[in-house]
């Protein structure tokens, strides 16, 4: 009787693989339907395009198929006019999934308004959506969504990692506005997280080796981007997110916590420049007398206590952080959103078991895209979509993201830049952000063609529904004032 359940055993399990193995991604293909929705009070006309496009080696052969979805207003008769979104999200190996169903496209996430999950799980209209002023496509690179690799003997390395991830994306989105005939359009890249190194590094290799010019890029919550600031900057810039994050669990004291969020900041951000990052830089030259100063001034702005300030010499990490701030309450803060708290199984530690904001989000997006891209974009594959796919190891040499993208920048005038960064992300906080900016224009001679702005959430600030809309907005405008006139020469009077 064992020697049969044995066998029974391993005669599923062999079934169960050999499915896997046969599930595979058609190397081309276009599932397409027809929408409509409402944004900002007007009737928009779509069609939806669910499909798959090759990635080809040097050879011509096949050797990956990207997953993609693209939208396209259909009441539209000049493309050449009409703005294209090409989105990324981040990981690296995280899929298209998040910016798609929860911020710019024609639908969103069934959540609350500050962005917990709900059942049943789903999708709504989104009033908010860009469709009513861009055609958008979101792509999935190798091994995520359903995207995958079709040629089992290529070298990984010929996707993970920020320089070939960058190269074999260029081809594609070359391949792909050739296709859709969108060479004449205004065309925009926004990227979240290390999303932003992926467009930050695309819109400058597709600038000098496609020839294809950009009006715009926008940056959601972006990475340090290969911008050297070394860990004294780096480690002091997160005061201000401390601050923030303090303010918002009310752990400040009366005279700042009565005090609006974004009255206060700049006094947090200018002690940070100008007393904390100096003071640190000290080191050991540092008097006893000036470290408690510094110590004493920085408790009173993260709500922690002076004493654990001093023994991290004035480097507050952010994992203690998240640990600390509530420790007494018996609560751990969020990473990506520290406005979402958990508990972890013991209080003592120096960081927090898990993030209760991913853990929160990921129950609600899984599901809810299934359910769509199913029932309503009639995409249907028995491959697992990845939230997060393999990719590793990720070859994070030889960065210089940030950096080219101010050439790119430099290179063309046309070429605009917003960063949209949430107050309460501790993953990709927002003062290292504009400190990115800093650095991208470091002559200081392109500020009318960059913007920042910031949001009272985390890493994903269009799950607040007050900020869906504001960000959303935000967009409209930049992509408004890049435009440009009939005529214009690309030059610098």
């Amino acid at each position: 009787m064992r020697k049969l359940t044995f066998t029974l055993l391993f005669a599923c399990c062999l079934s169960a693989v050999m499915a896997q193995i046969d599930r595979e991604i058609e190397v081309e293909s276009a599932i397409v339907t027809q929408h409509e929705t409402t944004i900002k009070g007007k009737k928009v006309p779509y069609k939806a395009t669910a499909g798959t496009q090759p990635v080809w080696n040097e050879k011509g052969k096949p050797i990956a198929s990207l997953f993609y979805t693209y939208y396209e207003r259909t009441d539209i008769s000049d493309k050449a006019k009409r703005p294209l979104v090409i989105s990324f999200n981040g990981g690296p190996g995280s899929a298209s999934i998040w910016m798609h169903i929860a911020y710019t496209g024609p639908v969103v996430l069934n959540i609350d308004e500050e962005g917990y999950p709900l059942q049943p799980y789903g999708v709504k209209s989104n009033p908010h959506s860009i469709l009513d002023v861009a055609d958008i496509v979101y792509i999935d690179p190798v091994n995520t969504g359903y995207s995958r690799i079709v040629d089992e003997e290529v070298d990984r390395g010929t996707f993970f990692g920020i320089n070939s991830d960058i190269k074999y994306l260029a081809d594609w989105v070359n391949t792909f506005v050739t296709r859709q005939e969108r060479w004449a359009s205004p065309k925009y890249l926004i990227g979240e997280s290390y999303g932003t190194t992926r467009v930050a590094g695309l819109v400058a290799q597709l600038q000098n080796s496609h020839w294809m010019y950009f009006n715009g890029v926008i940056l959601v919550s972006p990475t340090e981007m290969g911008i050297d600031r070394g860990a004294p900057i780096h480690t002091s810039n997160y005061l201000p997110y401390y601050a923030a994050t303090a303010w918002y669990h009310k752990a400040l004291e009366g005279s700042l916590q009565n005090r609006d969020l974004e009255e206060f900041l700049p006094e947090v951000e200018a002690f940070t420049i100008n007393e904390l990052i100096p003071a640190v830089v000290k080191g050991g030259m540092l008097s006893a007398a000036e470290r408690d100063a510094i110590a004493a001034k920085y408790a009173l702005y993260s709500g922690l206590r002076k004493e654990v300030i001093l023994e991290h010499n004035l480097l507050v990490p952010t994992n203690f952080f998240w640990k600390e701030l509530l420790r007494e309450k018996g609560m751990t803060l969020g990473r990506l959103d520290s406005r979402y708290k958990g508990f972890d199984n013991a209080g003592t530690g120096s960081r927090p078991d898990f993030d209760p904001a991913l853990s929160s989000w990921n129950h609600a997006f899984a599901p809810s895209f299934q359910v769509y891209v199913r029932e309503k974009l009639n995409f249907k594959t028995d491959l697992t979509y990845n939230l997060f796919g393999p990719v590793h190891p990720w070859n994070r040499s030889n960065e210089t993201t940030g950096y080219d993208l101010g050439d790119a920048m430099r290179q063309n005038p046309y070429l605009h830049l917003m960063v949209q960064s949430g107050y309460y992300d501790g993953g990709t906080d927002f003062f290292n952000a504009k400190y990115n900016l800093w650095q991208i224009d470091a002559a200081g001679r392109m500020a009318d063609r960059i913007s920042w702005k910031g949001y009272r959430s985390g890493h994903m600030m269009y799950l607040r529904a007050e900020d869906l809309e504001t960000s959303n907005d935000d967009i409209r405008v930049f992509i408004k004032n890049s435009m440009v006139a009939p005529d214009m020469p690309a030059k610098y009077n």
